[in-house]
């Protein structure tokens, strides 16, 4: 049998529309309906790759005496929160604040006007270390809605008012050189010296955190800030997170040390992690972080790639059923190559396996014919929708990596995602979060949507001199300034636009996760954007992006962990943003050594653009110099005379930092 979700765009719907639970998918209807039967709603959240998810949907959702009471005792919704971030936002907040704690499979119980009541995370088939079991769940809920109605609702209508409380934006707090200082000691206090990275198990690559590490250092020359950065940086790269044979970064390791993964990989922190070990490349000249680099730009394009242009969610935890199936070794499947990759005859995994970690070179031969080995094995699931924010960082990371690395084909790709995103999910000047095969999904696109797409399309025009990039990145700001502030609260951002789907409370969550927050990523493009654009525009962004770091400041000197992105913009403020503009007529080979030059030794916040005198804003107003190709180099409000050879531009650019 097939229910309702058979029609979805999303690929997480689809793997539960044979599920004999009668699933609807978020809308009104399913309210509708549950009013009309007077049953509340069972809403389950989750998403393609989670190991989690189809652990308990195998469990319960695809047993049928465990469907037959769902469907008769409450609407069971079906949200996949890749595709409904705002949805998955609210009733997070309301799950962690009724347990204390939060992740996916995410199951709440609604009334029929979308109130929670109670929640939940994963739920066994049978009780297990202290949970219920699922079926036992459902039933005291079913029993609670009909003996006790009146005490549910005003539950829920206490936990509505609750959550409502703490929506209000922070006031205002600088951040300046002081206060980034300050973050540097408070992650120092975080640090773990012996494995990188911040915190205990399980540990997430800290991207937005390192990369302000960096952007520091190159402000400041602090020493403490390159080596957490660089120590974490390499504890990843050389851990089993790290693909040691096809790039690419899982989405945790499950230990301190790095050594075992959760094997799902997102999009988001591949291409999070590609800019910023490309930007690490820059500083450090390191073999090893340019390989990372590399390797992680193939895996994109390789794996992640979609038909249309696109680059996919994500690649599955799981393949047939069995977590990491596809990536683990045993000692002697690796033969004379295992001390390479730090497997020994004691398994670090499960069923005899290992995961795989960087010890020494295995050389390129071994590296070769272990992945076609790899190759021959079931591979994981892909969730091959396609996200407009996480594309937007994977146009940025390329994009910047393309031009860094000399690698033409990757700006290429970076184009055709742009192109695919514009034409496809930018109708009538408004972004729609999702597509799938060329087709539009019906979610309106979110805050982060809007300023992570416009940080690449930013990205891409700086490396191919396109006004067209500009044009649009430029208007997705507007709409993001005018739909989505906070009225009477300057540098306030909602998570929705003003004539969005109107849910119990309209999110606003300024804390950067696993990937920016919708407003520092809007921070970010417009603080990029002032820079590029023309002068009706460039004060009005600069004014937006300082007041929205202002307005987080409380956040990045409270939990500098959780505001990494804010703290790498506010590091851009404070330094004064640099400008390189380089004019030159058509393919003047003197015009692309000055461009070569920039690229490798801006510090991180700079914008280059190189093109024909005139043919965008940052071009305005800067001839050649005796009809050679020239550089124009400006730091905040102040700009150097107009150098005409690579040597002296490396001069410029070198001239003032430490």
């Amino acid at each position: 049998m097939t229910n309702r979700l058979v029609d979805a765009t999303s690929p997480y719907l689809l793997q539960h529309a044979d599920n004999p639970v009668d699933w609807w998918p978020w809308g009104a209807e399913a309210f509708e309906e549950a009013r009309r039967r007077n049953v509340p709603v069972l809403l389950s959240v989750g998403y393609a790759a989670c190991h989690w998810c189809h652990v308990m949907a195998h469990e319960s959702f695809e047993d049928e005496s465990v469907a037959g009471f769902v469907n008769a005792h409450f609407v069971p919704v079906k949200v996949d929160r890749e595709e409904r971030p705002d949805v998955d936002a609210v009733y997070m907040e309301v799950t962690q604040a009724m347990t204390g704690s939060g992740g996916w499979p995410m199951t709440v119980f609604l009334t029929p006007d979308a109130r929670p009541f109670h929640a939940g995370t994963y739920y066994p088939p049978s009780p297990r270390q202290g949970m219920p079991s699922f079926t036992q769940l459902v039933e005291a809920v079913s029993e609670a809605w009909t003996t006790r109605p009146d005490e549910i609702l005003e539950s829920a209508s206490v936990v509505v008012e609750e959550i409502s409380r703490h929506t209000a934006p922070l006031p205002p707090s600088a951040v300046d050189s002081d206060a980034l200082a300050g973050a540097v000691v408070s992650l120092l206090g975080e640090f773990d010296r012996r494995n990188g990275g911040f915190g205990g198990a399980p540990k997430f690559p800290p991207s937005m955190v390192v990369e302000f590490l960096l952007r520091h250092h190159e402000r400041t020359g602090s020493v403490e800030a390159i080596s957490m950065a660089t120590k974490t940086a390499d504890a990843m790269a050389n851990g089993g997170m790290y693909d040691q044979l096809g790039g690419g970064f899982a989405r945790y390791s499950v230990d301190a040390s790095w050594g075992v993964p959760h094997f799902e990989k997102m999009l988001y922190d591949n291409a999070l992690l590609l800019r910023f070990y490309t930007h690490l490349t820059r500083v450090t000249g390191s073999e090893r972080h340019a390989r990372v680099a590399r390797d992680t730009a193939s895996f994109l394009l390789r794996d992640l790639r979609t038909a249309e242009g696109g680059f996919a969610a994500s690649l599955d935890a799981d393949t047939e059923g069995v977590e990491g199936l596809t990536y683990v070794w045993s000692f002697e499947e690796l033969g004379d190559s295992a001390a390479a990759f730090g497997v020994t005859a004691e398994p670090n995994f499960e069923d005899g396996k290992s995961t795989l970690r960087f010890v020494s070179e295995p050389g390129e031969d071994v590296r070769a014919s272990l992945l076609a080995v790899r190759a021959s094995r079931p591979q994981p699931g892909r969730d091959d929708k396609v996200i407009a924010a996480w594309n937007g960082m994977a146009i940025a990371a390329l994009a910047e990596a393309g031009a860094f690395f000399g690698e033409p084909s990757w700006i290429v790709a970076a184009s055709a995602a742009a192109s695919l995103l514009a034409s496809v999910h930018v109708v009538e000047g408004r972004l729609l979060r999702t597509s799938r095969d060329g087709v539009a999904g019906p979610s309106f696109g979110v805050l982060e949507d809007y300023g992570c797409l416009a940080d690449g399309l930013l990205a891409l025009h700086q490396v191919t001199g396109s006004i067209r990039w500009l044009d649009l990145a430029c208007g997705l700001l507007d709409i993001a300034l005018s739909r989505f502030a906070v009225p009477d609260s300057p540098g306030a951002y909602y998570d929705t636009a003003d004539d969005a789907e109107a849910l119990v409370r309209r999110p606003a969550d300024s804390t950067d996760n696993a990937s920016p927050s919708g407003a520092s990523s809007l921070a970010s493009a417009l603080l990029t954007a002032s820079l590029l654009a023309g002068a009706d525009r460039s004060s009005r962004y600069a004014t937006a992006a300082s007041e929205a770091v202002t307005r987080a400041g409380l956040l990045a000197a409270r939990a500098p962990r959780f505001a990494g992105h804010w703290l790498t913009v506010a590091e851009t403020l404070v330094a004064g943003p640099l400008q390189v503009a380089v004019v030159g007529n058509g393919e003047d080979p003197r015009r692309a050594a000055l461009w070569a030059a920039a690229v490798a030794h801006v510090p991180g916040g700079s914008v280059v653009v190189s093109g024909e005198p005139g043919s965008v804003p940052l071009l305005e107003d800067r001839p050649l110099v005796d009809e050679a190709p020239a550089a124009y180099v400006c730091r905040g409000y102040v700009c150097d005379m107009p150098v005409v050879s690579a040597d002296a531009l490396v001069t410029s650019l070198t001239a003032n930092t430490l």
